[in-house]
C-alpha cells in the first residue's frame, strides 16, 4: 500500500502541499529523466553536433573503467570517504548513460561490479554524512537507470545497500538517534547534500519500501527550506561560488527528481530568491573562468552546469543556458547532455547588465564585456566572518585583466589540520583565513583576529549600470576599537582601468594595504608605480594617495606578532603588493590599476561617488 505522510507548515517563502504521497509515483527509470527515458536524448544526437561531440566525450570517460578494478574503501584523511563515494557516482552515471545509448553490456556489467562492490563496504562513512549521502546517490541512480536490466538478485543487492548504508543512517538522523546527524539542523550546503541524497535513494527504491521512504521524503522536503531560504533576497550563497555549486546542484537534484517521480516540486522552487540564483555562478565567474572565490572557495575554474541548465530552462533564463553552454563544453556529465538547453538563437551575451550585487552576502562583480576574453573583472566583498565557511576577508577584492588573474584570493587551506572549523580560536590562526592573507586591510596587527568576527560589513553604495560601476562597503564593524570609521570604495572605469579608494576615520593606527598576486613585482624608483608581470602581459599599479609613503613587495606570510599553524600552506609562489601608514591619523589610500597605463581620473571623495 502507498504512504502519505503530512508535512509539517515552513515559511521559506512557499506553501508546500500538505502531503507527500508516493502512490502516484512513476515507474523506473523515474529518477531525473523524462517518461519517454533515454529515448528523446538518442533521438537528439542524430540531429545535435554539438550534444554529439559532447557525447563522445562521456563515452570515452566510460571506456577508461572497464578494464579497471573497483574503487576500494578508503579514508585516507582519517575522516572522509567523499572521494570515493564521488568517484563511484561519476562512474555509475556515465557507465549508466552510455550504455542506455550504446546496449554494450560491457557498461552495464562494469557498473555492477562498481557497485557490488561498494554495497560490500562496512559503512559509506556516516559520520561524516556527505560521503553516505553521495554514495546513496550514486546507488539510487545506478538502481533506476539501469532497474529493468538487473535481476532479481542483482537488484536485491542494490537496494539492501541503499536501506542498509544511506536511508537507515539517515532515518537516525532526522529522529535524532545519531550524533552525526547535526546536518538536519544546517543552513548550508550540507543541509542541501544530505537531503538531495536521501530523497534520491528514497524515491528509487519507493514501491518496496514504502513507509521508509515516504518517512525520508517527509522530513527531507520539510528540512530543505532552512537552507533555501538562505538565498533570499537575491539569490546569494553565503558559501562563495563553489559551494554554490555543490549545495546548489544536490537542491537542484531533489526538486528535479521529486518531479520526475511524483510530478510536484512541493512548494521548493518559489523558495524567495530561488528563482533568481543562477545569476549567482554567472557573474562570480571571471572572463578567464576562474570564480570570485572568497570564503573557502578553491579558485578553480568554473565546474559542471547540470544545475544551470536545468534552472535556466525552469525560470527561462538565457544568460545562465549561455553561461553552462560555456563551461560544460570540455568535460560534460551524464547530466549536463541530458539537461542541456541551448539558448534561444537571438540571445546576445555582449547586451546583458555587466555588474550586480548580493545583499546578505554582501558581495559585488563588475566587468567590461561578456564576450571579449581579456576583459577586466573584479569582484569585492564585505560580509560576516561567522558565516559558514567565511574567511576574515571583509573589503578583499580580486581582479582579472587581458586574460590574467592579477590580484588573487589564496583560498582554503588544508581541512584537516586541527582547528581550522574551530571558529571560537584556532580558525583565526591561519594565515588563508585572516585578513592579512587577502586583499584587504588591517589596522594595529597583533595575535587576535584582524578582523571582528561577529562583524556585519555591508555594501552602503552600489551602481550597477552605465560605463563606471561601483560598490562601497563599510567596513567600520570589521575594525572595531581599531578605527573610527573604514570605508572602501571599488570601481571600474571605461570598462578597463579599477580604482580602489579606503577613506580611514581614526589615531595612530598602523594601517596595513594588502594586494596578493603571482605577478612578477617592479617598484618605480620612488615607489609610487609597481609594474606587474605574468604570462607575457603587463598591469600597471600607481599609489595616487597618500604621496608620503611607498609600495612595498613583502612574502605571503604571517606577522611576526601573528599566530602561527604547524603544517599550512606556504605560498611560496605569492607576493604582497603592499602599503603601510604608521601611526596614521585620518587618510585616504588610493589606488590604480591600468592594463594599458592610462591616466588616473580626478579623485573624489567617496560620498561623491555617482553614475558617470
Amino acid at each position: 500500500m502507498a504512504s502519505a505522510v503530512c508535512l509539517p507548515a515552513w515559511t521559506a517563502g512557499a506553501s508546500p502541499a500538505e502531503n507527500v504521497s508516493l502512490s502516484q509515483i512513476r515507474d523506473h527509470p523515474r529518477l531525473l529523466v523524462p517518461p519517454d527515458r533515454f529515448e528523446s536524448f538518442t533521438a537528439r544526437l542524430m540531429t545535435e553536433s554539438e550534444l554529439n561531440r559532447r557525447y563522445a566525450v562521456v563515452k570515452e570517460r566510460a571506456v577508461e573503467p572497464l578494464d579497471q578494478p573497483p574503487i576500494d574503501y578508503a579514508i585516507p584523511d582519517g575522516k572522509r570517504l567523499l572521494s570515493v563515494s564521488r568517484e563511484v557516482l561519476d562512474r555509475v552515471y556515465t557507465l549508466s548513460l552510455v550504455f542506455q545509448i550504446e546496449r554494450d553490456r560491457r557498461f552495464l556489467d562494469r557498473a555492477w561490479r562498481e557497485l557490488k562492490h561498494a554495497a560490500g563496504f562496512k559503512d559509506w562513512n556516516p559520520s561524516h554524512f556527505l560521503d553516505t549521502a553521495e554514495m546513496t546517490h550514486a546507488f539510487a541512480i545506478g538502481y533506476d537507470w539501469l532497474f529493468d536490466e538487473w535481476s532479481m538478485e542483482q537488484r536485491d543487492t542494490i537496494r539492501a545497500a541503499i536501506i542498509r548504508h544511506g536511508l537507515t543512517p539517515g532515518l537516525h538522523c532526522y529522529r535524532g538517534e545519531a550524533g552525526y546527524g547535526w546536518w538536519t539542523g544546517a543552513v548550508h550546503n550540507w543541509n542541501q547534500v544530505c537531503n538531495g541524497g536521501m530523497i534520491l535513494g528514497a524515491l528509487a527504491i519507493a514501491e518496496d519500501e514504502n513507509e521508509l521512504a515516504a518517512t525520508i521524503v517527509t522530513q527531507a522536503v520539510r528540512l530543505l527550506p532552512k537552507a533555501m531560504a538562505e538565498y533570499a533576497p537575491a539569490g546569494g550563497y553565503k558559501e562563495g561560488e563553489s559551494y554554490w555549486e555543490y549545495g546548489t546542484s544536490y537542491n537542484v537534484l531533489a526538486i528535479a527528481a521529486l518531479e520526475s517521480a511524483l510530478g510536484s516540486d512541493f512548494g521548493l522552487t518559489k523558495a524567495r530568491g530561488f528563482d533568481v540564483t543562477g545569476h549567482f555562478p554567472v557573474f562570480m565567474t571571471s572572463p578567464t573562468g576562474h570564480p570570485f572565490n572568497f570564503s573557502d572557495c578553491k579558485g578553480s575554474r568554473a565546474r559542471r552546469s547540470a544545475a544551470l541548465y536545468w534552472l535556466g530552462k525552469r525560470f527561462n533564463q538565457p544568460m545562465w543556458l549561455w553561461h553552462a553552454e560555456q563551461y560544460s563544453k570540455e568535460s560534460p556529465g551524464a547530466l549536463d547532455l541530458l539537461w542541456r538547453t541551448q539558448p534561444p538563437r537571438d540571445f546576445d551575451a555582449g547586451a546583458q547588465r555587466r555588474a550586480m550585487a548580493w545583499p546578505a552576502v554582501e558581495a559585488f562583480t563588475m566587468r567590461g564585456s561578456w564576450t571579449d576574453p581579456q576583459t577586466t573583472f573584479v569582484g569585492f566583498k564585505g560580509g560576516h566572518p561567522a558565516d559558514n565557511h567565511a574567511q576574515a576577508d571583509l573589503g578583499t577584492f580580486v581582479l582579472d585583466a587581458q586574460g590574467v588573474r592579477w590580484a588573487v584570493d589564496l583560498g582554503p587551506d588544508n581541512y584537516n589540520l586541527p582547528g581550522y572549523f574551530d571558529r571560537a580560536n584556532r580558525r583565526w590562526h591561519f594565515y588563508r583565513n585572516r585578513a592579512e592573507g587577502h586583499n584587504t586591510l588591517v589596522i594595529n596587527p597583533d595575535e587576535k583576529p584582524d578582523q571582528v568576527v561577529a562583524s556585519h560589513a555591508r555594501l552602503v553604495a552600489i551602481e550597477t549600470d552605465g560605463d563606471q560601476p561601483f560598490a562601497v562597503a563599510d567596513l567600520t564593524p570589521a575594525y572595531v576599537s581599531k578605527a573610527e570609521r573604514v570605508t572602501r570604495g571599488v570601481r571600474l572605469i571605461d570598462g578597463r582601468d579599477v580604482l580602489v579608494q579606503d577613506e580611514l576615520e581614526g589615531k595612530a593606527m598602523d594601517v596595513h594595504w594588502f594586494m596578493h598576486t603571482r605577478a612578477k613585482i617592479e617598484l618605480s624608483d620612488n615607489g609610487h608605480t609597481a609594474t606587474l608581470q605574468q604570462d607575457g602581459r603587463t598591469l600597471t599599479v600607481r599609489l595616487l594617495e597618500p604621496s608620503n609613503t611607498r609600495f612595498e613587495v613583502l612574502v605571503a606570510q604571517p606577522f611576526p606578532t601573528s599566530p602561527t599553524v604547524k603544517g599550512q600552506q606556504a605560498n611560496a609562489d605569492v607576493r604582497k603588493l603592499a602599503i603601510r601608514l604608521r601611526e596614521a591619523g585620518d587618510c585616504r589610500i588610493v589606488v590604480w590599476f591600468s592594463p594599458v597605463n592610462t591616466k588616473p581620473p580626478q579623485l573624489e571623495s567617496l560620498k561623491q561617488w555617482r553614475a558617470k
